[in-house]
């Protein structure tokens, strides 16, 4: 008896001081607690997919250090009344690898909320070597987002064996795989190939697995734009998830879409189920999107792949054969090995839209179908793209309409989508980023404005989570993606009555509406809807950064 009052007794002092300790916490906040900010009378939604909350935010050295009631002060308050208070948005699919050297503001992408990009689809602007000095160098200029970036299997191909069709011998693979060990070593966050495009489309299933596998063995996720994302989608999911299993690392369907008019509402389904068994087998599989029902690339991609070989002067020179010309014709119509028909996706050249002609001579036929170009020109369609590709100074951009809206719908039900916009931060702010594509001002307020008010696909709640906690979970980066006390103080404030994606396909760089607010690191970036010039942002590492591991 003795010894339980004697137990009974230490827990009531345990609580005691406990309370006491609370207490006196709660009294040193209300006594005059100074805070780098307090964001007062929000509705806060903590990115984990719960309902808002009413509380107040205070941020300190760059974390959140007290969500609820803030007695405190802040050095700069925030008046959110009425206003909805998230974890700043991630844009997964991003392609600002090289303007963020020449400006590392990225004015478009913070006015629509993106506190955080991950790019390399292309790899990065420099080799693997000198990944850790190109991500130094960004961190010394500064950047106003935080960034990351992956490395493309494509580079450390071409680096081994040049720009040809051919799959590399056991030495050439050593080499390669050597290649991805320093890009991770470097802080790469996994490996990407775009399947679509030479030389990359050169790559075999068997190389990329193995390529893939050393990513796997330093952490790092597996990205890719498939092999086709037409009729032959499910087949290039498939691949996808061959590759994710046999490396053993996770895989990433980049910008999923289904770009085949009859196969609309169908495939998109299979889609999930594949992903969906393929994740109950034990595959950490998934994907992104942007919400727009057209895509963009070059107008390159018009042309069979086996023209690329030997580069992009190989091709020119190509072009200027007259029978070299008639067979690429006959391709487009018949098909080619390793090309995805991106002209059937689109309906025709009707659905190809010229964008950047990269040369003026051509600008008078940017904002034009390709069939009426070629009517223009005097010129059947397909020699009118061979034209403007070898007239292009720079590479020729084009906008595809080959999507539905249901189909973009499906994919943003799976609860293993996030959202990625496929552009990059523009150079100069208020004009077109990579590609004149309304997803590079709008997509990210486009996901609540249309899927959550208007069309309600999604719940606010988990529209936020795709562009927070979830990719945030999915890059490992922990301490992101979530407002709660000890996280990065990543915030985008907006006005969900307000809040509308204004840029279009004829009006593709208007800024949106609606977000008020964006803090990166607890800085404000984004202050009454204009930058403020601050760049606090933070390079993204991936896991293997620093390690030297065995290949496998």
């Amino acid at each position: 008896m003795a010894k339980l009052n004697w137990l009974k007794a230490l827990s009531i002092l345990t609580l005691c001081l406990i309370y006491c300790r609370v207490g006196l916490s709660q009294a040193a906040e209300s006594s005059g607690s100074t805070y780098d900010v307090v964001i007062r009378h929000g509705r806060v939604l903590d990115g984990a997919g719960n309902p808002w909350i009413a509380a107040d935010v205070a941020i300190s050295g760059g974390r959140f250090v007290k969500v609820g009631k803030v007695a405190g002060t802040g050095k700069r308050e925030i008046d959110a009344t009425g206003l909805y208070v998230s974890p700043g948005w991630i844009d997964v699919m991003d392609q600002s690898g090289s303007v963020l050297l020449k400006n590392g503001l990225a004015e478009n992408k913070l006015r629509e909320g993106v506190t955080s990009a991950i790019a390399g689809e292309g790899g990065t602007p420099v080799e693997a070597a000198q990944i850790g000095e190109y991500f130094a160098q960004l961190q010394k200029q500064g950047i106003s987002i935080n960034f990351g970036s992956y490395y493309s299997e494509t580079q450390a191909r071409v680096a081994v064996i040049g720009q040809v069709d051919r799959p590399p011998i056991a030495e050439e693979l050593k080499r390669m795989k050597g290649l991805m060990a320093t890009a991770m070593q470097q802080g790469a966050m996994g490996m990407t190939t775009a399947l679509i495009y030479p030389p990359s489309s050169y790559a075999k299933t068997d190389e990329l697995i193995s390529m893939a596998s050393v990513a796997g063995v330093y952490g790092g996720l597996y990205a890719s734009h498939m092999r086709g994302e037409g009729k032959e989608v499910v087949q290039a999911v498939d691949e996808l998830i061959e590759i994710s299993e046999k490396a053993h690392i996770p895989a990433e369907i980049f910008h999923l879409k289904v770009a085949y008019q009859p196969d609309w509402g169908k495939s998109m389904a299979i889609i999930g189920q594949h992903v969906a068994a393929a994740r109950a087998r034990g595959d950490e599989v998934a994907g992104d999107l942007y919400v727009y029902t057209a895509g963009g690339t070059g107008l390159e991609a018009t042309i069979p792949s086996w023209a690329f070989d030997g580069g992009h002067d190989a091709l020119k020179k190509r072009l200027q054969d007259p029978a070299i010309r008639e067979r690429l014709k006959k391709e487009q119509k018949t098909g080619s090995p390793g090309w995805w028909d991106i002209i059937e996706a689109a309906g025709g050249w009707d659905g190809i839209i010229l964008v950047d002609a990269a040369n003026p001579a051509n600008k008078k036929y940017e904002g034009k179908s390709m069939t009426v170009i070629a009517k223009e020109m005097g010129k059947d369609p397909s020699d009118a793209a061979f034209d403007l590709v070898e007239q292009g100074n720079s590479r020729v951009l084009a906008v595809y309409h080959m999507m539905s809206e249901e189909d973009v719908e499906t994919a943003l039900h799976f609860p293993w989508t996030s959202i990625g916009s496929d552009s990059g931060s523009s150079k100069i702010a208020g004009q077109p980023a990579d590609l004149n594509h309304p997803r590079a001002y709008g997509n990210f307020p486009r996901v609540i404005a249309h899927f959550v008010r208007d069309t309600q696909t999604l719940t606010l709640e988990d529209a936020i989570r795709k562009m927070t906690s979830w990719p945030a979970t999915r890059f490992r980066l922990s301490d992101r993606g979530v407002i709660r006390e000890g996280a990065r103080a990543d915030v985008t404030i907006f006005d969900y009555d307000k809040i509308q994606d204004r840029s279009t396909y004829e009006q593709p760089v208007a800024y949106p509406d609606g977000i008020p607010y964006v803090l990166v690191n607890g800085e404000i970036v984004i202050d009454k809807a204009q930058h403020t010039g601050a760049k606090p942002g933070s390079i993204l590492f991936g896991q293997g950064r620093g390690l030297d591991l065995p290949l496998p």
